[in-house]
């Protein structure tokens, strides 16, 4: 059996191996996380549809629906990050960005959804706007569910023999200090 730490120093210069992410036992799998998801994102989305509303009363229904919308994807993206996909950290300013892209697209989607009950029934009352509301936002959320899950919180792996420099891996005491890191021998 050959040993697994080698017998000289490794420094960012010599290092033959790639940080791979460890899977913490406390991280959700797939139906664990959107469970979460659910319970996280859903509750925030049920207390925006009255937010939208009363937003609405003193701005144009768009405005209302973007400033909610960036709210709660600050929020959601803590509790995600947090939460639901077990990373037990802060989201980072990439998870923020992501997000927000995301986030984006479910804006367009609801505000359209809204354009159009608007355009069809002009004299729709705030239930049927809830409801329609509501209903794009789940569906966006869904596809949030899948963009967050498989992209954003997704966990990374290094492959390939040409690092740029500021993405070398550190040295082996680093490694050993980190605990969601293991060293993984690369072939040279």
């Amino acid at each position: 059996m050959t040993p697994t730490l080698p017998s000289k120093p490794v420094t960012a210069r010599t290092a033959s191996f790639v940080p791979v992410p460890r899977r913490s036992p406390d991280t959700p799998g797939p139906l664990a996380s959107f469970v979460r998801f659910v319970a996280c994102g859903g509750g925030v989305g049920l207390a925006s549809g009255p937010a939208v509303t009363l937003l609405a009363l003193s701005m144009p229904w768009a405005v209302a629906n973007a400033l909610v919308t960036v709210a709660t994807t600050l929020l959601c993206t803590e509790l995600h990050a947090r939460f639901t996909f077990g990373t037990g950290r802060r989201a980072g300013w990439r998870q923020h960005w992501q997000s927000a892209g995301s986030a984006t697209a479910a804006y367009a989607l609801t505000s359209a959804a809204v354009l159009v009950l608007h355009t069809v029934r002009p004299s729709a009352g705030v239930m049927w706007e809830q409801v329609v509301y509501l209903s794009a936002s789940g569906l966006a959320g869904i596809g949030r569910f899948a963009v967050l899950r498989l992209w954003v919180f997704a966990e990374r792996k290094r492959t390939g023999a040409v690092l740029r420099r500021h993405d070398r891996p550190a040295g082996l005491e680093t490694q050993l200090r980190n605990p969601h890191t293991i060293a993984v021998p690369v072939p040279s």
